[in-house]
């Protein structure tokens, strides 16, 4: 790795950090283009650097979440619960089925960009029974979770991106859905980077993280994300919920362009 690579890992990490974290979303999904297309991290090695851009990141936003009394509650014990199994068994599928990038690509822009544009309209067209009931049911969650951590263990993801416009969009506000989110991907984070430490010393392939690019990465992803943690609380909930909808958008034309090309 030379210094250019590690600088503009680490101020990539900062500057998407600093936008995602007050949605909940680590960042490591659009970090991943980054590490793919310019840094030229090798597949599937890309994934577990992502997963320890995640574990060393996501504890400066969950900081200023737990100073202000934000993090834990039941949200977060059911996301965890969920994504912590399935981020193994992504793992699993990621080294010995699915090693190719192009795939995960058309995957992710699949999922993000109905989630993204049913995001903004619900936020611009709310329910016309304010009386229904908010949120998926605790076992719906737990569901969710498992099916998020399969996707985010294949592709070292976190799965903010994933849950976040999820959760938003069935009413739950971004306030509650961002600490837990966060949490839920630092927890499953840290099991995905141990499961690829471990197939890496029985598989043939780049399957260990880039340590040096991951680090640094993540540093910058510390400070940012402290950072948009900080900001949360100024920002509007309707402006939280476009926010989280234009990234999911966003990403999901990016990879969509990505694949076919």
């Amino acid at each position: 790795m030379s210094w250019w690579q590690g600088l503009l890992g680490f101020v990539s990490g900062l500057l998407i950090a600093v936008v995602t974290a007050p949605v909940g979303v680590s960042g490591a999904v659009f970090l991943l283009p980054v590490q793919l297309s310019v840094l030229n991290v090798p597949s599937p090695a890309v994934t577990p650097t992502n997963l320890l851009f995640n574990v060393v990141a996501t504890p400066g936003a969950l900081l200023r979440y737990r100073e202000r009394g934000h993090l834990g509650g039941p949200l977060t014990r059911l996301l965890v619960l969920g994504t912590l199994p399935g981020v193994v068994v992504g793992a699993l599928v990621r080294v010995f089925l699915l090693p190719g990038p192009q795939v995960f690509r058309l995957l992710v822009a699949l999922l993000l960009l109905p989630l993204g544009l049913w995001l903004w309209l619900r936020t611009l067209r709310p329910p016309r029974h304010p009386g229904a009931p908010d949120g998926p049911s605790p076992r719906g969650v737990t569901a969710l979770a498992v099916a998020v951590g399969v996707v985010g263990g294949m592709y070292g993801i976190g799965g903010g991106s994933l849950l976040g416009p999820i959760l938003a969009g069935r009413g739950v506000p971004v306030a509650t859905v961002a600490p837990a989110a966060l949490a839920s991907t630092f927890v499953t984070s840290i099991a995905g980077a141990l499961t690829y430490a471990v197939l890496a010393l029985t598989a043939s392939g780049d399957i260990a993280p880039d340590w040096a690019l991951g680090l640094l990465c993540g540093l910058g992803g510390l400070i940012g994300g402290y950072l948009g943690a900080h900001l949360q609380p100024r920002l509007p909930e309707t402006g939280l919920r476009l926010l989280l909808g234009t990234l999911a958008i966003a990403l999901a034309c990016l990879y969509a362009l990505q694949a076919l090309s």
